[in-house]
């Protein structure tokens, strides 16, 4: 039986360079696999039908869903994971000291109104600080390099919130940075924060990791920006979703036990200083999977996001994993029969 071609589309972490370099290869298919240096053009190419199957941001995903024709379902792969408490920037003369100061702001937000950061922090401001969506204006825009509206999949703004894009050339930094607007939810950190050269910026979240590692010890929520969209006639192709499912689980797998083993030897091969102890404390407070694939793991903070999408206007009906998930498949029994190294 002649293998099914596919095209892929995957940022190239290094939870999936296992993947590029052929350590690791999807059973019974051909694949060409594609990347892009911005995440956002393989979402395109998904969306515009260039791809069979692809790392798709979850908002973007769940906005394709509502269609009447949608083209996807979902496998519970997530490349992108992240906490967002370090994406809330704001500036230092707006009086911001706390989350509740938000409240009555123009905050920016990159690329998309309920980006995936965005979804995540909007719903933690409303359920953690009482500051909700409405009680903001906001300006969509990029952070340091403008950026054009993404028209390219649907635009939902619910009633009653102000929103608009940035106009021309302006950038939501430079924009923070002259006090234009006074708070910025952004994933790129801003460059002049970065090098240093501006006193006007700082994190809203100061002590961000503190806020971070809190979160995860109350909730066990380590929020998933992305999953892996697959078309929706190719989900009934036998034994194609469980293939794609294992190879990514396996090629995650082969980085996560390089980590492992390289505590033995204070990881001599990373060149971050005092790594180990970083790679420690991780493990304690997040196991031996930190970066889990599957339902069972996820299930909390998938229904979460699918909440937060829902309460923000973004999704016409309130969603469960059950319902996103390519059906018949038992993800985590996959695992457990070996589906990694």
């Amino acid at each position: 039986m002649t293998d099914l071609k596919l095209d892929l589309g995957v940022y190239r972490y290094e939870h999936t360079e296992p993947l590029f370099d052929g350590r690791v290869t999807i059973a019974g298919a051909d694949v060409t696999l594609h990347t892009s240096p911005l995440i956002s053009d393989v979402f395109h190419r998904m969306a515009a039908g260039e791809l069979d199957i692809a790392e798709f941001g979850l908002t973007y995903f769940l906005r394709m869903f509502d269609l009447d024709d949608s083209p996807f379902l979902a496998l519970p792969i997530f490349p992108n994971r992240n906490f967002r408490h370090a994406a809330l920037f704001v500036n230092t003369d707006s009086g911001i000291e706390k989350p509740e100061d938000l409240a009555g702001r123009t905050v920016g937000e990159f690329a998309l109104w309920g980006s995936d950061p965005g979804v995540w922090m909007k719903g933690v401001l409303a359920e953690e600080y009482g500051v909700t969506l409405d009680q903001m204006r906001w300006v969509i825009g990029g952070t340091d390099h403008p950026i054009p509206p993404f028209d390219w999949v649907p635009l939902p703004v619910p009633d009653g919130v102000e929103v608009r894009h940035t106009e021309g050339d302006q950038t939501l930094a430079a924009m923070l940075e002259a006090g234009e607007i006074d708070a910025l939810l952004s994933v790129d950190v801003p460059a002049a924060l970065l090098d240093g050269s501006t006193k006007k910026i700082r994190r809203l979240f100061v002590d961000y990791e503190s806020v971070e590692r809190g979160y995860y010890r109350r909730t066990g929520i380590h929020p998933m920006m992305h999953i892996v969209a697959i078309r929706r006639e190719l989900a009934a192709e036998p034994g194609l979703v469980q293939s794609v499912y294992r190879a990514f689980d396996e090629a995650k797998d082969i980085v996560q036990e390089y980590y492992r083993a390289g505590a033995a030897k204070q990881h001599m091969s990373v060149i971050t200083p005092w790594f180990s102890e970083l790679f420690a404390e991780n493990r304690a407070l997040m196991g031996e999977d930190w970066w889990p694939y599957g339902l069972d793991a996820n299930r909390k903070a998938v229904d979460t996001f699918l909440r937060y999408h829902y309460e923000q206007g973004l999704s016409q009906r309130l969603l469960t994993s059950e319902d996103i998930f390519v059906p018949g498949i038992e993800w985590d029994t996959l695992r457990a029969n070996g589906a990694t190294v």
